[in-house]
C-alpha cells in the first residue's frame, strides 16, 4: 500500500521549500497547487523536495509545467529536488527533465538557489 499524499512546507531565506510524498495524481493535484499557491513567495525560489514522491501521473506532470511557468513568469524559479524512481521516469520520457531545475537532493538544489541570489545581488550592484 502506498503511503498517501502529503505537503508540508518549509520557510528558507531565499524561498519556500515543499516537501510532497505519497501519490500525485488527479485526486489530488489541486490540494498541490493551493498548497503552492498559499506557501510560495511572488518573484522568490521555491523547491520542491520530491524524495517521498512514489507516483505522479499526467494531472501530477501538468500542476509542475503550471507552476514552473507561474513562478517564472513572476521572476522566480522551480526547483525539484531529489526526483525518484516513476516521477523521474515521467519527467524523462516526456522531455520535461532538461527544462527544469532538478538537483539530486535538497542540499544541491538550496545551493543552486544561493548562486542564484548571490548572482542577483551581484547585478544589482
Amino acid at each position: 500500500m502506498s503511503p498517501p499524499f502529503g505537503v508540508r512546507c518549509r520557510s528558507l531565506a531565499a524561498g519556500a521549500l515543499i516537501v510532497v510524498s505519497g501519490e500525485l495524481d488527479a485526486t489530488n493535484v489541486g490540494r498541490l497547487e493551493s498548497f503552492i499557491s498559499r506557501e510560495r513567495r511572488r518573484g522568490r525560489p521555491l523547491i520542491l523536495d520530491l524524495a517521498g514522491l512514489t507516483f505522479m501521473d499526467s494531472m501530477g506532470l501538468q500542476v509542475l509545467l503550471l507552476v514552473h511557468a507561474d513562478i517564472r513568469r513572476e521572476g522566480g524559479t522551480l526547483h525539484l529536488a531529489a526526483v525518484q524512481d516513476l516521477p523521474a521516469r515521467i519527467l524523462q520520457l516526456t522531455g520535461v527533465w532538461d527544462a527544469l531545475n532538478i538537483h539530486a537532493d535538497v542540499t544541491e538544489a538550496v545551493a543552486a538557489v544561493r548562486d542564484l541570489e548571490a548572482g542577483s545581488k551581484r547585478l544589482r550592484s
